[in-house]
């Protein structure tokens, strides 16, 4: 078996906030209607968290589950979970119907930490950070492509495609280059 790659090596960047490469993790697409019999149960037992409300993140520990559009959510949880957490979904919702799919190795996930992180971000989404809520999950664009993000600790976890990993690490980097924060 292959060893686990994230997509840029855990490239990293410090300027007037902390950018890193965080992967690999494991997600799951959960397709599946919010008042699906089981979904609660299989949520709870894959991640550990209630069903998230309309765009939010539940986060406990390592694991997640984020509200991705009214039948979608995205479960976060460690790389080599995630066969298990298939299994569990499956028999959780068994005869009902849902889709569970991996999507592990086709997303890249970064952190951007420090007191000015969401300055680095704003630049680049159509997002007011001032009433970004702090269980709040935003399904936005990064510049020209499509990403996730929340805010998490002292900072904020980004979610992109992994083909276009390079590409957003140098639009955060660049965005957090020292000398271009706000005061």
């Amino acid at each position: 078996m292959s060893d686990v790659v994230s997509a840029l090596g855990h490239a990293s960047f410090d300027g007037f906030a902390k950018v890193r490469e965080i992967g690999p993790i494991g997600m799951i697409s959960l397709r599946a209607k919010a008042d699906l019999p089981g979904l609660a149960a299989a949520i709870l037992a894959v991640v550990g968290t209630a069903v998230p409300a309309q765009r939010q993140i539940e986060i406990a520990g390592d694991k997640a589950a984020g509200w991705m559009s009214p039948d979608e959510y995205l479960l976060l949880l460690p790389y080599g979970e995630t066969d298990a957490a298939l299994a569990a979904i499956a028999e959780a919702l068994r005869g009902q119907h849902h889709l569970a799919v991996t999507l592990s190795d086709a997303r890249a996930v970064f952190r951007v930490e420090g007191a000015k992180a969401d300055q680095v971000l704003a630049k680049l989404s159509p997002v007011d950070f001032a009433t970004l809520g702090p269980k709040e999950l935003r399904r936005t664009r990064a510049a020209q492509v499509a990403a996730a993000f929340w805010k998490d600790g002292d900072g904020f976890t980004v979610v992109c495609f992994r083909s276009v990993a390079g590409y957003v690490m140098g639009l955060l980097s660049h965005s957090a280059t020292k000398g271009s924060e706000t005061s």
